[in-house]
């Protein structure tokens, strides 16, 4: 479709003032992963007893609906942005206290909650709520001296820590910590504070590592292979080893035929070994690309509310991108997360989406009117 710059219709508005490179990106990486979830997902199918092509059916349903949000996201201003995260963020915590009581344990965790039959991760969406939630609290101190926007920002990370431990999800607690640090280091936290910061991330990092059992085992597997099992992370690598720089072919890779998870947490193995290194670093350009080019685009904004929510959106999608790819390649212990648009996921794509439609809106032009 083609507008002129003098098109005022909704459409015509959100085409001249969406970034339309990052909205090339993106459905770039969507595309990407439709074609690496087709490749990956059938063996995985079919140890489960399912028909061959079940997850790639499912997941080009989950992509169509997260394209329509992503899009209609976009469409709205702001402040539309702020009261639809706030509903989104109480809706969320309410679902997380349900989650240990009502919630569905898959693989020793309580993360997921079956509504209509259907299994939602109440967390996923929590994330970008919860950046644009703190983004407009940190804000706030700074518009109303009064305000205690710190206090409140410490109240609702807390809560959020805390409902995370209890599933447990270490990984996404580590996700949201650092997005939540950033946020703050952003708004103009004292140097003090950020030390203070520091040192209690470190602090958790070892608390995690001797209150939760699994987390002891992966951070040891990673810091000596030989000591356990690694099965995974081995034929991960070895998946990049026989693809070398152009791979071996769509559909002629063997590492989907072994690894459980290939078509979520390791797809990006797949990626190596069908289609080769050279194509990996394009999708590692692509995530690099949204991230810089979202952040390049409040670099002169004056509304300080959407350059905290902007960064806290943009810091959780790069944070997750960079772990599951570096999980991939033995960078980072094996943890459970998947590569946003790329991994197959119901919730994780749809929350996903919702996050980049409110980058997406925040990052349009705004000529001419009142902030």
């Amino acid at each position: 479709m083609r507008f002129d710059r003098t098109n005022l219709s909704l459409m015509g508005r959100w085409w001249w003032t969406v970034d339309r490179l990052n909205v090339f990106a993106l459905l770039l990486l969507v595309a990407i992963g439709s074609i690496l979830v087709t490749a990956g997902s059938p063996p995985v199918a079919r140890r489960l007893d399912l028909p061959a092509f079940y997850f790639v059916h499912r997941h080009q349903v989950f992509l169509l609906l997260a394209l329509a949000t992503m899009f209609v996201v976009s469409l709205l201003p702001p402040v539309a942005i702020r009261r639809l995260a706030v509903v989104g963020f109480c809706c969320s915590i309410a679902l997380m206290v349900l989650v240990p009581v009502i919630g569905v344990q898959t693989k020793g965790a309580h993360r997921w909650i079956d509504i209509a039959g259907i299994s939602i991760q109440p967390s996923e969406f929590m994330k970008p709520c919860f950046a644009v939630v703190m983004a407009w609290v940190c804000s706030e101190k700074h518009r109303r001296l009064d305000f205690p926007g710190y206090r409140f920002a410490v109240g609702l990370y807390v809560l959020v820590v805390m409902l995370l431990v209890i599933q447990p999800d270490i990984g996404m607690t580590l996700t949201v910590t650092s997005m939540w640090a950033i946020q703050l280091f952003i708004s103009g936290l004292p140097f003090l504070w950020v030390f203070i910061m520091v040192v209690m991330g470190t602090l958790g990092v070892f608390g995690a590592y001797h209150v939760f059992p699994h987390v002891a085992k992966r951070i040891n597997n990673f810091l000596d292979p030989a000591a356990g099992d690694n099965y995974q992370i081995g034929r991960s690598l070895e998946a990049f080893r026989n693809g070398g720089l152009l791979g071996r072919g769509p559909g002629e890779g063997e590492v989907k035929q072994f690894i459980p998870d290939s078509h979520t947490d390791f797809i990006f193995a797949v990626a190596g070994e069908e289609f080769g290194v050279i194509v990996c670093l394009f999708i590692l350009s692509l995530f690099a690309f949204v991230v810089l080019r979202g952040l390049n685009r409040v670099r002169e904004e004056n509304d300080l509310f959407v350059v905290l929510a902007v960064a806290g959106i943009l810091s959780q999608f790069g944070i997750q991108s960079s772990i599951n790819m570096g999980v991939a390649v033995n960078l980072f212990p094996a943890k459970g997360m998947t590569l946003p648009f790329l991994s197959y996921g119901g919730s994780s794509v749809v929350a996903i989406a919702l996050g980049m439609g409110m980058m997406l809106a925040l990052t349009r032009r705004r000529f001419g009117q009142q902030r």
